[in-house]
């Protein structure tokens, strides 16, 4: 089994992004699964060609995709993408669309096709806090889960997609005054879904 892990570079006044620091902590096998990682640029257009490269190529049968949604308290499993890019700030590459779809004649929406609740339920287990997010929102978070799950739409694949939000590491919480979670917490709570999802979690 192959899985796609991504994560995200540094973007606006951050310099440091929780989920790159953990994708690149992630073992290279886990559970028996080949983990393929891979670090997106904060770009609307480049994030959508590598996301759509890396689903067409490598034959993963599973991607999950991870980004940070600072000031939120809890790891944040995203149910639904949204066909929609709105930028509240302009990405790494200076472009702030608003209003454009991502895709002109794809669908309104895609579901994740991740084992959602078996997740939850084994984050919850471990003791980490978890909830089901109903809204990845419009920037690049969004498009890089609809264009997985949109790719594989396209290309007949079985595989099977979906987002994972993380809060922000101790010190940007503090700089912010929002929520956080140790680095550590975050590596475990992707490690757990990781290992789920290649155990064959419903």
């Amino acid at each position: 089994m192959k899985i796609l892990v991504t994560g995200f570079e540094p973007f606006g006044s951050d310099a440091e992004n929780p989920t790159l620091l953990a994708v690149n902590a992630l073992p290279e096998t886990l559970a028996g699964a080949r983990i393929l990682k891979r670090i997106l640029p904060v770009s609307f257009q480049a994030a959508q060609r590598m996301v759509r490269a890396a689903v067409a190529q490598e034959g993963v049968d599973a991607a999950v995709l991870t980004g940070l949604a600072g000031g939120r308290a809890k790891i944040s499993l995203e149910r639904v993408a949204i066909n929609v890019q709105d930028a509240r700030m302009p990405d790494n590459d200076g472009d702030c669309p608003v209003d454009l779809p991502i895709r002109a004649e794809g669908p309104a929406a895609y579901f994740a096709t991740l084992p959602l609740r078996h997740i939850q339920a084994g984050l919850q287990d471990a003791g980490i806090p978890v909830e089901i997010s109903n809204s990845a929102g419009t920037y690049v978070c969004n498009l890089a889960m609809y264009c997985a799950l949109d790719e594989i739409a396209l290309l007949g694949l079985r595989a099977r997609a979906g987002f994972i939000h993380v809060p922000y590491l101790p010190q940007q919480a503090q700089a912010h005054g929002a929520p956080g979670m140790r680095l550590e917490e975050t590596v475990r709570a992707l490690t757990t879904a990781l290992e789920i999802l290649a155990g064959g979690g419903a």
